[in-house]
């Protein structure tokens, strides 16, 4: 990724000044695999939240889900996200709904910059039909269920810091957009309107 070689040169450490990478976006956008290749080209670990609250939890998130439901797995979500995102510069991949909680958001705002990865409608169905662990969208339209979402959360991933249109191109090119639009972000650029 040569385009990221400058990127250590600008002293992007001390720019970050300790704050997190947050990657928010719906499912199937790429946060995890955008975000761990970001996180590789900055030397700035790594962290998926959904992981970390499997890890804590011992369940995998869909049995959270079947289990306590929707509002407790959000609880302990937003917890989980708060102290990754506290712990200093790094690179924070979220789920779908994380950005959705006011609370999320705020403590993101604080204390990271949020990069929304946005997508259309026909490349999110095209990934996430390859998981069968998608708890929201074990429903008979899956189709139906990613548009409501889309229409619900993309108002609201659109206050994100960063806004990188993800499509059907390699992951090292959208992180090197992505890194890019950091950098841009730290200069003071101001924030361009995208469209996926």
């Amino acid at each position: 990724m040569t385009v990221l070689a400058h990127s250590h040169d600008k002293g992007l450490h001390d720019r970050l000044a300790g704050r997190a990478i947050v990657f928010v976006g719906l499912m199937g956008a790429g946060k995890t695999a955008i975000g761990r290749k970001v996180a590789q080209a900055l030397d700035l670990p790594f962290i998926d939240s959904d992981h970390e609250i499997e890890h804590v939890s011992r369940m995998s998130v869909p049995d959270l889900f079947e289990r306590y439901g929707e509002p407790e797995f959000r609880s302990l979500e937003r917890r989980v996200i708060a102290r990754v995102v506290r712990e200093g510069a790094r690179v924070v991949s979220t789920g779908g709904g994380a950005f959705m909680d006011e609370n999320t958001r705020r403590l993101i705002a604080r204390r990271g910059l949020s990069v929304w990865l946005k997508a259309d409608i026909d490349t999110l169905m095209e990934r996430v039909t390859k998981n069968k662990n998608r708890p929201l969208l074990k429903n008979p339209d899956p189709r139906a269920v990613m548009q409501r979402l889309m229409d619900e959360r993309y108002p609201v991933y659109a206050q994100a810091d960063i806004v990188v249109p993800t499509r059907d191109e390699t992951r090292e090119t959208i992180a090197a957009e992505t890194v890019d639009a950091i950098m841009r972000y730290l200069d003071g650029e101001p924030r361009k309107d995208v469209s996926s």
